[in-house]
């Protein structure tokens, strides 16, 4: 009641604006705006009356006469805006510089190449993702996409963009700091300077294990959800958020073997006993690095066939998981390619990478955007658009399209130094993370119009009364 009253006065408020701009007559204003101030709907006593019986009646109802629980739904307190874009910014080109300069000024330099490098782009790739996801919250918020609402998060506990910008941003801090001590510690001699990536993981991983409500407990242990049940697929119903990550996943490939590097190095104890050349000469690394690289798009398709078997046999579920399937045998054709590099893998991995890639693009741009729509009254796009820029979708696909196009580096024979050559890799990683970040939106747009997924009914207006329950 009280939220009426005060959307009635900002709304007198905007026109009385609008009215001095047009007529310039200020005084004029004054005395409407002193009238609205004193008018019944704004100070009379039975408004305020009817607001007293409303809050009387949803805590009898909803929330147990507990006035404090009621007023965190009827009154929710807006958490206070910040500035932190400059100093994120600033951390984002400060991280990538101090990256990049580790890795040139330590030419020649194995230990940081084949160990420390891993550990920090795995950061570095982590806080890009995030900061991507921020990115991607600022632009939902922005354009009223229903993002809490289609993922079935809790309004009062989910991130919002300036809570994924400070938790990127600390991350970028963090890992800049224990660069800069490393590369100081790796110049001065000092033994066992290679521990300190292995500290940093340690904390990492205290601080996403930790039972305490701090560092957005809620967020921690909602991934950690998301994550087994994605790990466990055919047993656990798919959600709309638990396909959504296991789809971020396919595009943290490089993350995943820059862990399982990591996990290599410090868990066998091979930074106490042995070269680093353990983790990356073994056969049984290499069969490793080949599950990774794969696994990601097998828990998708077993995601597919878990909703095909649920839906009623519905076929476009099962086109989806022949899509993660195709991108699976592109990936083994390019690790047989890897390891036998002659003229006849050449051809195999453009037709099965090429393959993919097409299967790739029309579901990307057909079935997750709604875009290629011969009939549409928007030219090869959709009926219903959020943006009102069309060319900004045109440019989106052509962007779209020319990332998917990232795999054709692994055949064409670029030679480069072995420096030059991680650097790529780690260029290549970012844009396709960059891709996924772009694809997001309109795939949360495309559900919110037209609730593709079927996983939400997004076009009504969502009750905060259910999510007592999960308090």
């Amino acid at each position: 009641m009280e939220a009426s009253v005060s959307l009635n006065v900002k709304a007198f408020t905007k026109i009385l604006k609008k009215f001095v701009k047009v007529s310039e007559q200020q005084r004029a204003t004054d005395l409407f705006s002193e009238k609205v101030k004193r008018s019944p709907f704004s100070s009379s006593d039975k408004v305020l009356q009817l607001a007293d019986e409303v809050e009387c009646i949803f805590m009898k109802h909803f929330t147990g006469n507990d006035r404090k629980v009621a007023m965190k739904y009827l009154k929710p307190q807006q958490p206070r805006n910040t500035h932190m874009i400059t100093f994120l910014v600033c951390s984002r080109a400060l991280l990538f510089h101090s990256h990049v300069s580790g890795i040139f000024t330590s030419t020649g330099n194995s230990a940081y190449m084949e160990i420390v490098y891993h550990v920090f782009s795995m950061f570095a790739l982590i806080s890009l993702h995030i900061f991507l996801y921020g990115c991607n919250l600022f632009m939902w918020k922005n354009t009223r996409i229903n993002h809490n609402f289609i993922f079935d998060f809790s309004s009062n506990t989910a991130l919002t963009h300036r809570d994924a910008f400070l938790m990127s941003a600390s991350i970028m801090c963090t890992v800049v700091a224990a660069l800069v001590i490393n590369l100081f510690l790796k110049n001065a001699g000092v033994a066992y300077a290679n521990a300190l990536p292995g500290a940093l993981l340690l904390l990492s991983t205290g601080v996403l294990f930790c039972p305490f409500d701090i560092f957005y407990r809620s967020t921690r242990y909602c991934f950690m959800r998301v994550m087994r049940n994605i790990i466990f697929s055919p047993f656990y119903k798919v959600l709309m958020a638990d396909f959504f990550m296991a789809d971020q996943l396919t595009s943290q490939i490089p993350l995943l073997r820059h862990m399982e590097f990591t996990a290599c190095y410090f868990m066998a104890g091979s930074f106490r006993t042995h070269p680093y050349e353990t983790c990356t000469s073994g056969q049984q690394y290499k069969h490793l690095a080949y599950v990774i690289s794969f696994l990601p798009y097998f828990w998708r398709a077993l995601q597919c066939l878990r909703r095909y078997l649920e839906e009623g046999h519905d076929i476009n579920q099962l086109a989806n998981a022949g899509k993660y399937v195709s991108a699976m045998v592109a990936a083994a054709v390019r690790f047989k390619y890897a390891a036998t590099p002659t003229p006849f893998w050449v051809w195999m991995v453009i037709i099965s990478s090429s393959g993919a890639t097409i299967y790739q693009l029309y579901w990307d741009f057909v079935k997750d955007w709604g875009f290629l729509n011969p009939k549409s009254k928007n030219r090869w796009l959709r009926n219903e658009l959020i943006l009102k820029n069309k060319s900004i979708y045109y440019v989106s696909m052509m962007l779209n399209l020319a990332l998917r196009l990232a795999w054709t580096e692994s055949v064409m024979k670029i030679h480069i130094g072995k420096v030059e050559s991680r650097l790529l890799d780690f260029s290549l990683a970012s844009l396709e993370i960059i891709r996924r970040g772009h694809w997001n939106f309109y795939r949360l747009e495309n559900e919110h119009l037209n609730n593709v997924g079927k996983f939400r009914a997004v076009k009504t207006v969502p009750l905060p009364f259910r999510e007592l329950e999960t308090d």
